[in-house]
């Protein structure tokens, strides 16, 4: 490890193995807390918000500065999504249409809705109008990519210098809630409605195989990790074309839209070549990206930087938790059916609304695992929240700060 001014940065290979062993220990304490299992809060966010607090606990004891390397964990995000790209059936997702369209409206209400709540709050501490729109979906919706991208401008032309470390510090707060929140309230729909997952037949994107019988072993292992990393490289060069016409995506979505595309061309052209899609194997690959990377992003956050400016923000991000919690119960699920997929889809929608599409991704996949699976779910959201509202948000923004 490298040190500097009393910084202290762990290699990325050290990160990674940080990273499974506070999975680990996420894995314990979920096995030994009924409230953890009950509430369906993902294994490896227990594990990385209590690293987080043993990480700020030793920098108020040491007073260094702890980061961490990060390279292999954006690398993990996009294979996971390679793999919910090639577990993806066009029947499925043709079938899901109605209720994606539902989504992209509702979330479009919802963005406007968060930087009233966001505008309110700023009112209510005395902050200019611009710290709304950063404590809204600058921060929340759009997570610390979209703050990062934001707030230098914000700091310049609208007066509020301290653009940066406030909506840093609100994305990150709403990562937390985010991942805390989306178990239990997909709790609360299913049990009180009695609902029950979807027939075995229509497994769920990300989890369930074709056959719980086929064997994991290191032929489709192998032949797993080849078809997702041609879906990488299209997607890396689908990526590439889209960047150069000046439209901002993020890798992992056209990784995933590739993975879709092969899956619905190349079984159909070549019927006896064997697919790992759905199989025990891809499960494991997807699996494995999907808690390492929250593992690593939740033990890295800097809480001790939340501290410093916590007051406010905890009243504006709780604003902003009720509203998110109140628009899951009265539009959300029951517009896109008060079924068992809206009941998913609703826990996926805390980390569209206050994190990031990982946590989305992390409390759909602790659901389903308890209650069943649940066709589509996991391809309607991350189109919504990687592709659709990145574009729905930027207006808003504009929008607000115009005003």
């Amino acid at each position: 490890m490298t040190e500097v001014a009393r910084s202290i940065i762990a290699p990325d290979f050290l990160t990674v193995t940080l990273g499974i062993v506070v999975y680990f220990v996420g894995v314990l304490l979920t096995r030994r807390v009924a409230f953890l299992q009950n509430y369906n809060i993902p294994e490896p966010v227990t594990g990385g918000f209590l690293a987080a607090l043993a990480i700020w606990a030793l920098h108020a004891v040491t007073g260094w500065n702890i980061g961490f390397e990060l390279a292999t964990r954006d690398r993990l995000l996009v294979i996971f999504f390679a793999t919910v790209g090639i577990n993806a059936r066009l029947s499925n997702l043709l079938a899901g249409g109605r209720v994606l369209v539902i989504l992209c409206v509702l979330t479009i209400i919802f963005v406007f809705l968060q930087n009233v709540v966001g505008t309110l709050g700023a009112s209510l501490f005395g902050l200019p109008s611009a710290a709304g729109v950063i404590m809204g979906s600058v921060a929340l919706v759009g997570g610390h990519g979209t703050t990062i991208a934001w707030a230098p401008a914000i700091a310049a032309e609208h007066g509020f210098p301290a653009a940066m470390e406030t909506g840093t510090a609100v994305a990150t707060l709403g990562l937390i809630v985010a991942s805390l929140l989306g178990g239990p309230v997909a709790k609360f729909l299913i049990e009180r409605g009695k609902l029950t997952a979807d027939p075995p037949g229509e497994t769920a994107a990300s989890l369930a195989p074709e056959s719980d019988t086929a064997p994991i072993d290191k032929f489709s292992i192998m032949q797993a990790l080849l078809v997702v990393n041609i879906a990488i490289v299209l997607g890396y060069l689908v990526h590439g074309q889209i960047t150069a016409t000046g439209l901002k995506l993020p890798l992992f979505v056209p990784c995933m839209i590739m993975g879709i595309v092969l899956s619905n061309t190349v079984p159909l052209i070549f019927p006896k070549l064997p697919w790992p899609a759905r199989s025990p194997s891809l499960a494991l690959v997807s699996d494995y990206s999907l808690s390492i990377f929250l593992a690593m992003s939740l033990m890295s956050m800097q809480l001790w930087t939340l501290a410093q400016i916590a007051g406010p923000l905890l009243v504006v991000v709780a604003m902003q938790a009720m509203l998110a919690v109140a628009f899951i119960l009265l539009a959300i699920f029951p517009l896109l059916g008060r079924n068992y997929q809206a009941a998913v889809l609703s826990a996926g929608f805390t980390g569209l609304s206050l994190g990031a599409t990982p946590t989305a991704i992390a409390s759909m996949t602790a659901v389903t695992k308890h209650y069943g699976p649940s066709p589509n779910a996991f391809i309607i959201l991350p189109l919504v929240s990687a592709f659709f509202v990145d574009i729905v948000n930027v207006v808003a923004i504009t929008f607000f700060l115009g005003r």
